[in-house]
């Protein structure tokens, strides 16, 4: 599913579809955040720094995506 597809999806009428765009959304947030988190940790972020970065405590952002 494309980014354009998203939004227009978002926006639709029908729960249906509106809702699994929602669901593909969480589904990429994830994604980007696995990313992201990995990044920071290959450039010496802590694991508070980046708890801090998403608004989460160190523990749950530890616990969520340590190696």
């Amino acid at each position: 599913m494309e980014t354009g597809d998203l939004s227009s999806q978002i926006r639709s009428a029908d729960p249906a579809v509106g809702l699994r765009a929602v669901g593909a959304l969480h589904r990429l947030a994830e994604q980007v955040e696995a990313a992201q988190v990995k990044a920071a940790r290959q450039q010496g972020w802590t694991w508070e720094q980046i708890g801090d970065a998403l608004g989460v405590s160190r523990q749950s952002v530890h616990a969520k995506h340590r190696e």
